[in-house]
């Protein structure tokens, strides 16, 4: 879906929620808003936010945009559960836990939404901290550490080795606008109602 696509179908559920709130049809603003952005997991995604400093409305992009809110998703690559972690990223972050808590989690394991949040949660606290931009940690999430790290270096995608101008893959590139719109749609939408 091309971005302005995706821009109109977020100002659109906005609008329509505005004019069911005004107009005082709540059945016809809650369906709209909640079946297109829910707070699913809600419980889960703020205790993650708040264990991990990481912007509870990033989470949620982060989350409707891999896996559309399923905890059993899996993708051609092996990627699992709500925010599609891959075997390999788990045993990375499990380097990085030091309570015993965690130590005897399995891969089978990040079917259960509340490991999974927290982990995906934790990686993206892991690249926020590692590349301090939110868009570059964001096509980390996405491509890898390795793949970005290249890109920083490389004059044609990124001019101060900190932030991306430009992403060679496509994937990648578009990615990281789904996660900025849906990031975007889930604080313009429930920032007043959540704080």
């Amino acid at each position: 879906m091309k971005k302005t696509a995706r821009a109109f179908i977020c100002i659109a559920v906005i609008l329509v929620a505005a004019i069911a709130g005004a107009y005082g049809l709540k059945a016809l603003h809650d369906k709209y808003v909640y079946d297109t952005y829910p707070l699913k997991y809600q419980t889960e995604v703020e205790a993650a936010s708040r264990k991990y400093g990481v912007d509870k409305y990033l989470i949620y992009g982060v989350i409707k945009t891999e896996s559309d809110f399923d905890p059993n998703a899996v993708s051609s690559a092996g990627a699992i559960g709500l925010m599609q972690i891959t075997p390999d990223t788990f045993e990375w972050v499990q380097t990085y836990y030091v309570d015993d808590e965690y130590k005897d989690y399995t891969v089978e394991d990040l079917y259960n939404s509340g490991i999974n949040i927290d982990y995906g949660t934790n990686i993206l606290s892991l690249l926020l901290d590692m590349y301090e931009n939110e868009d570059t940690a964001v096509c980390a999430y996405n491509a890898g550490v390795g793949h970005v790290d290249k890109w920083l270096g490389d004059k044609t995608y990124s001019d101060d080795g900190k932030t991306l101008k430009e992403v060679p893959f496509k994937e990648t590139e578009n990615y990281r606008h789904v996660v900025a719109q849906n990031k975007s749609c889930y604080k313009r939408l429930y920032n007043s109602e959540t704080e």
